[in-house]
Order: C-alpha cells, then structure tokens, then sequence
C-alpha cells in the first residue's frame, strides 16, 4: 500500500475510533513530499530540543514558553530509557522524568512535540540512555538482529508508546505529539553489522509502526528507512540531503546549535549567521521541518554525562542557555528567522522552486504559486567577498556567506548575515557569602570492611559497580624486606598501571601519590610514577574513576572500564613485581 493511501486509511480508522473528533481534519498527521501535513494543512516546522531531564520541571513552562515566542512550533525530546527503568520492571516517572508532566506543559503551550523514543539516544547521556543492567542480559548483543535486546527494545517501546496513550498525547487522540522516532543515527552502524544491521533496523521500524500512534515515525541518519517510516538528516548542514522516497518530506532532525563540552576540551560556539544561512539554505531547497539541536541544552545533573569526559554543563550554545536564560543575539536573529520564513510559507508549500544563477557563487530560488504568491531566496555562497545582484530588474546586496529572504519576490525583510539584535553577555556575579562551604578529608584507611571483597586478579569496574557508583577502589599490600637497595640509596620504585579508563588517583599508606586520567578519545591510559615504599607491608589503594559510560560505537556494551593491568613494580631488587594476579580487595565508593 502506497503510503499515502496508508496514512488515509489510518485517519479513517480514528474518525469511527475517536469519536471526540466532530471531523476528521482534527485529527489527523500525515505527509507527502512537500511537507507534515497537520489537519491536511502542509507546514513549515521550526522544532526545538528541550530534554526534560537536562532541566528541573519548575523550568519547563518558562523554557517552553520562551521557545514559543522565539517562532518554535515543536518542542523535540529524546526518551531516557536508563532514567525510566533503572532496574528490569520497575518505573519512574517522577521528577525530572515526569515525561507526561512534561508532554502536557507542551500542550497547554500550544506547541507540538516530536517524541524520539530511540530507545538508543547516543545525546552524550550515560550509556546511550540504555540502563546498565541490559548489558548483563543474557546472550544479549546491542542494536542488532538479537532477540534478547528486541525484545527488551520492544517492551520499553510498547510501555512508553501505551503511557502517551494511555493521556491521549497523541496528535490522533487530540494530543500535541505529530511525530515519533525510533532507533537513532543508525546508518553507519547498520552496514557495519551487514545482514545483521540491516535485518534489526527493518525490524525496528516494523515494530515501531504496529505501536499504532496514529503519526508517523522517523528515522535520523538512515538511508534505509523501509515505507512509511521518514529517514531524516542530522548535522550542521543538510541541504545537500533528499529522502530515499520522492513522496516522503525533506527533514532535519538535528540542526547543531553549536556543540558539546568534554572536558579538558574548547568551549564551542557557533555563530547564529552560518546557523541562519544553513537553515535558510535548507527551506530554499524544498526543506520544511528543521529542528535546533539545541534549543536549550540544561544540564547533566547528576551522574547522567556520557562520553566518557562530557562535562555537566550541556549548555551547547543553544538560543536558551544553561540557566534558561535567552542567549543573544542567537536567540532574537533566529526568531527573525522564523518570521521571514513563515511569510513565505504559503508559497514554499505549494511548489518547487525555479534556481537561477545569478552569477559565479550567486543564486536565486524562486517560489511563485499560480494564485500569485511569490517568494525569493537571494543567496551568495562566496565565503570572503560580498556581491551585487541584479534580480527583478532590481539590484540587491549580498554580504559573504549569507541568504536574503524576499517573502514578496521584491522587499528584502531578513539577510542571513546581518544581525541587528544587541549581544547579552551574562555574567556571574559573587554570592557575598550566602552559600557556605566546608570540605573535608576522607581517612581511607578507615574504609568499611563490611562492604569489601577479596579475589585474586583485577575486575573490570562496571562489572563490580554495575554503574551505582563512579568509583570503585582496588587495594592490595606488598612487603618490603628492611635490604632493599632503595631504602639504602638509589631510585624510588617505579608504579606502572595500565588502566582501560577512565581516571585513578593512587594511594600509598593512605598518601596521594599521583592521579592520571585518559580523554574522550583514548580512554585507556598508563600511569607511571615513583612511589615512596617503606620497609615492611605496604598498602597500595588506587582509586579507580569512570567519568561516565560511553554513548557511542559498534557494541559498545562490551567496552571495558577500571584497572584491568598489568599493575607492577619496577626498580626492585627482583626486578618487576606483577601485581596483577595477586589478591586484591575491592570496596564500592559511594560518597
């Protein structure tokens, strides 16, 4: 069945289903090549990234709100799955994880919301937003042709999709959601894993469909999106994308508003001029749903950073910032933007353009309807040097790398380049004491035996912790004879620990003697250093830190975390001591 044809029948069904309706226009989403169709009207969307649980629920309706008034029709957010179900069965959804609070608050707004289910959402969240406890489902394998993980997959699909149901959040029940997303930024996974790949994705969609939303669903990054399911572009430019189906719209899912923060890393920011002249040069070539990703970033609270080294802050550059307050001049170029756009939207729905060059880096694309309306896009692709154009006998100035909108194919009422919005520059200011602060040093030689465990050789970290914890100490002894040539004269004794990551800060006798740590890029890492040993026993405790689990790569359930060696000492009179194999104690460290 074409899919057309399907997404009528569909709104068919919900005419005799939901009888709230008094007609059918109410009620339904559906698509053709130009455009989402809402209640049969085609429309250009301006959608916007506001992730719950990355702002505190007394935040949404101003956050949303402020959206609003920037031109956001629709408020995108990603479904956290590892916040949802942090144990097999057992649900949350309270707090910052309120997602239906948080579905309604886009309602009473009046603004749509694009729900992106995943279940996977990479979002630099702690493990992709997968709960850690999937990993330790037997014969389980990650996003591919398994049933264990399709299975799980579809429960946490099934249990979100009947919860929006259930509050009739749904376009089709009347609700604000016109659109769902299942996996996510699959491709290049999918021909890694061939057969496999290809056989899961198709799987995913199937599944997806039979869910029954009554909207239709997409897929970011997926040239393979089986009928009727919309493969979508991410990225910070994606006018060169077209769908893989000639009936299906052209959607941006992911216009990157600037970037994340890792530690140890450059603060990104990204001019609002080339993020208007990307979003411009979007809508001129047949475009028509652009969502900012972000629209406002918030916050990893708590331990939900992924990465590794994705630092607190998700501040991204977004028109909101951090603290939920209007960055500009992003913020108000954008809202321009949009308004620009929006008055041309009658024409952009109805036709495709005619392109004219209007010299070498110069070209013009032109919507003009039979029923007279006319709507001009004047772009000038030269990076370095303005240029003078002449167009409808009338001769317009372009600055470098910049976008003219003509919403009459004569006035010009937005240029990409030209910002006239002041700049806000927030700053931080001292508290004059009213926050105290006090801190304190741990005595870990008093750690609680009741909670350590002997075993010889090294564990890997999240096998111990099963990710309650950041930190997981490994503490052994060695015994130095009083005849050591060190304690005479010579050299320390060199440490070397090999470390699959994240970070470790090493004890001796309840002394800091070093720390080291790996990037984002290379997790694993070896410290080496000199160590003050005394004669007789020796308590050796490294502190081993994950900075976050990945969210990203072929399996990565299967990567390894923490100390996993060799551990060993150098400049003895033996030579090397391999601690490795020896008996370690471990201790979860919880504070």
């Amino acid at each position: 069945m074409g899919t057309n044809s399907a997404y009528k029948l569909c709104s068919l069904v919900f005419l005799v289903v939901f009888l709230g309706c008094s007609e059918l226009i109410q009620c339904s989403v559906t698509y053709d090549r130009k455009a989402i169709m809402i209640n049969g009207q085609r429309r250009i969307l301006f959608s916007g990234s506001i992730h719950y649980p990355r702002s505190t629920p007394d935040m949404w309706e101003d956050l949303i709100q402020k959206a609003k008034d920037g031109g956001i029709d629709v408020i995108e957010t990603y479904v956290f799955w590892n916040v949802h179900e942090p144990t097999p069965g057992n649900y949350h959804f309270e707090g910052r994880y309120d997602i239906v609070r948080f579905m309604k608050t886009i309602q009473r707004a009046g603004l749509y919301a694009h729900l992106r289910i995943g279940p996977y959402v990479c979002a630099e969240w702690n493990f992709g937003g997968f709960p850690v406890w999937l990993k330790y489902v037997p014969g389980i394998s990650f996003r591919t042709d398994n049933e264990p993980f399709k299975r799980a997959m579809q429960g946490f699909t099934e249990k979100i999709v009947g919860l929006m149901k259930a509050e009739n959040l749904f376009e089709s029940q009347g609700g604000p959601i016109i659109l769902s997303q299942i996996e996510n930024e699959y491709g290049v996974q999918s021909k890694l894993f061939g057969a496999a790949g290809y056989n899961y994705m198709t799987w995913a969609a199937n599944m997806a469909i039979q869910t029954g939303t009554g909207v239709p669903w997409v897929m970011c990054k997926e040239d393979d999106a089986p009928d009727p399911v919309i493969n979508t572009c991410n990225g910070f430019y994606c006018d060169s994308f077209a769908p893989n189906k000639p009936y299906k719209p052209t959607i941006w899912t992911e216009a990157w508003s600037g970037w994340f923060s890792e530690f140890g890393g450059t603060i990104h920011q990204r001019p609002v001029q080339d993020l208007a002249f990307a979003v411009a040069k979007f809508i001129q070539k047949g475009g028509s749903f652009i969502n900012y990703y972000m629209f406002h970033g918030g916050t990893n609270f708590g331990r939900s950073a992924g990465g590794p080294f994705i630092t607190t802050s998700y501040d991204y550059d977004a028109p909101i910032d951090e603290y939920g307050l209007i960055r500009q001049p992003k913020y108000g170029h954008l809202k321009e933007l949009h308004r620009s756009i929006k008055m041309c939207e009658r024409a952009l729905v109805s036709v495709d353009p005619i392109v004219t060059q209007l010299g070498t880096y110069q070209q013009v694309h032109v919507y003009s309807t039979e029923s007279g309306d006319c709507a001009a896009f004047l772009a000038n692709y030269d990076t370095k040097s303005a240029a003078r154009v002449l167009f409808n006998n009338m001769h317009y100035n372009l600055p470098p790398w910049s976008i003219s909108i003509l919403p009459d194919c004569r006035n010009v009422v937005f240029n990409t380049a030209k910002v006239g919005v002041q700049t806000s520059q927030m700053e931080m200011l001292p508290t004059n004491g009213i926050f105290s602060w006090e801190s304190y040093n741990e005595d870990i030689s008093s750690l609680d035996d009741s909670s350590t465990f002997t075993t010889a050789g090294l564990l890997e970290q999240i096998n111990v912790t099963r990710d309650a914890s950041d930190y997981l100490w490994y503490m052994t002894s060695v015994d130095i004879g009083s005849s050591e040539s060190f304690l005479h004269e010579g050299e320390l004794p060199t440490l070397i620990i090999q470390s699959t990551g994240h970070a470790v800060h090493i004890f001796i006798n309840g002394q800091l003697s070093g720390s080291a740590f790996g990037t984002r890029e290379n997790r694993r890492f070896t410290y080496t250093g000199k160590v003050n040993l005394r004669p007789g026993t020796n308590r050796i405790a490294l502190l081993s830190v994950a900075v976050g689990l990945p969210n990203v790569g072929g399996h990565y359930e299967s990567w390894n975390t923490g100390i996993l060696g060799p551990v060993a000492l150098h400049g003895l009179d033996q030579g090397k001591w391999d601690l490795s194999w020896q008996k370690w104690t471990y201790q979860v460290e919880y504070s």
